[in-house]
């Protein structure tokens, strides 16, 4: 294993072996020589059973000063060779990042690791910790203590979490990679369920399961367009949609490649026309209680979108009947805001303009209105409900060579998130004034 990430999943960085504190040398220094002196060489690689026993071995060549956590990290200089082995590397960077800690514990792989705080966490200070969990270890916080959740006897998963600490360290700004990482799962999750047009029972049958736990109350139409809604107080009713058929089914045999942040099929379409879109509508769901967004969240996973948006052009009229603005998550490419095609209009300028503003309050300017094709924005906005299409991260679509940016799918999330926390939606698609984010 490459140096540097040794270093990160342990704690340490390249700069303790120069590094004095408090005008004299620094503890966190010499542990890291001794380690470096035990394992006989300062290059790549190193593996890391031998790292672990290098370092072992050096916390005992190094001055102690009693119980773990006995100094106060805003004062002094963490005793890393005191630490347990497996959290020493998520406490160095929490307190790098001004999470100050006053006791930590790995669970000796016998019990969950946790870490307490000298005070309480801010919103995004939990923000932050969240984004730092792995598909394979999460994060509880319950007041001043995060406890570090895995299977018995995974303990070595709390490694991977100490470098994603230590990417907020380097860059406070690569939290949106680490959230987008997490969602990535997600979207794989959805990937592994076919379904082509009229053969969407599978997809459905897990959406239904999922809505169920994040909305008040889902419901199938005749259409077989699955259908929900999920009450947020008084204001106007939006509507998220994607659809759930892929234009073919998913090949049996095929596994997904990864390269950076793009996802394609080993074989055959990757799905991620809609896929990507109903991933994005799920985040939204479930972040919802956390914003300030005021009002009505209906939901409309349609069926048949890819063979004419039947389901769109036969959904449950009652549903849709008070619906004040639709957002369709649908286009392809990134930072497409949708408003009509050729020959229609899907909405007033100023409801696609409004995305635009909160793009450019989240910090990504390049969201712009366009023209685009068909989609099951248009059948709303023929019903007229001001409507969106918005770009899902996907290109390429209906064919072997369909890929999936899940960054940008993520991204596409967070504008939708924020248009909904700027409460930015008025009655019937009115602008708001809304507030920033």
């Amino acid at each position: 294993m490459k140096k540097e990430t040794l270093f990160a999943r342990h704690g340490f960085m390249e700069s303790d072996l120069k590094a004095n504190v408090m005008g004299r040398h620094s503890k966190v220094g010499t542990f890291l020589k001794q380690a470096l002196n035990y394992v006989g060489q300062t290059g790549d690689p190193i593996p890391e059973a031998k790292w672990m026993e290098a370092l072992l071995h050096a916390s005992t060549q190094v001055e102690r000063v009693g119980r773990e956590m006995s100094v106060d990290p805003r004062e002094q200089e963490l005793p890393l060779a005191e630490l347990d082995p497996y959290i020493r590397g998520i406490v160095r960077w929490l307190n790098e990042l001004g999470l100050h800690t006053s006791f930590c514990c790995d669970g000796h792989n016998k019990r969950p690791a946790h870490v307490s705080f000298i005070r309480l966490l801010k919103k995004e200070e939990i923000r932050l910790l969240k984004a730092c969990a792995t598909k394979d270890v999460r994060i509880k916080i319950e007041g001043k203590k995060a406890t570090f959740l895995y299977r018995a006897g995974e303990v070595q998963k709390l490694l991977d979490v100490s470098e994603h600490f230590f990417a907020l360290v380097k860059d406070p700004a690569n939290i949106i990679h680490l959230e987008a990482d997490g969602f990535k799962s997600k979207v794989m999750d959805l990937l592994s369920i076919s379904g082509a047009s009229g053969n969407e029972r599978k997809i459905r049958n897990h959406l239904r399961q999922q809505l169920n736990k994040i909305t008040d109350y889902t419901y199938m139409d005749r259409a077989g367009n699955l259908l929900a809604y999920l009450n947020c107080g008084e204001g106007p009713t939006v509507l998220l949609s994607a659809h759930m058929d892929t234009v073919e089914e998913f090949s049996e045999d095929r596994y997904i490649i990864e390269e950076g942040t793009v996802l394609s099929s080993s074989d055959g379409i990757l799905g991620a026309d809609d896929r990507a879109g109903i991933a994005v509508v799920l985040e939204v769901l479930s972040r919802i209680s956390k914003t300030n967004f005021n009002g009505t969240l209906k939901v409309a996973f349609t069926v048949k979108e890819e063979i004419g948006c039947v389901g769109a052009r036969e959904i449950d009229q009652e549903f849709i009947s008070d619906i004040d603005a639709a957002i369709v998550v649908d286009r392809r490419g990134t930072r497409d805001i949708v408003t009509s095609n050729y020959s229609t209009s899907f909405c007033p300028d100023e409801y696609g303009e409004l995305f635009e503003k909160a793009g450019q309050s989240l910090g990504m300017e390049d969201w712009k209105v366009t023209v685009g094709g068909s989609s099951d924005a248009r059948v709303f906005a023929e019903y007229s409900i001001p409507s969106v299409n918005l770009s899902a991260g996907y290109l390429h679509e209906h064919t072997d060579f369909e890929t999936l940016d899940y960054k940008a799918a993520y991204e596409t999330m967070l504008l939708v998130e924020g248009v909904l926390h700027q409460q930015l939606i008025g009655v019937r698609g009115d602008v708001r004034a809304g507030e920033e984010v």
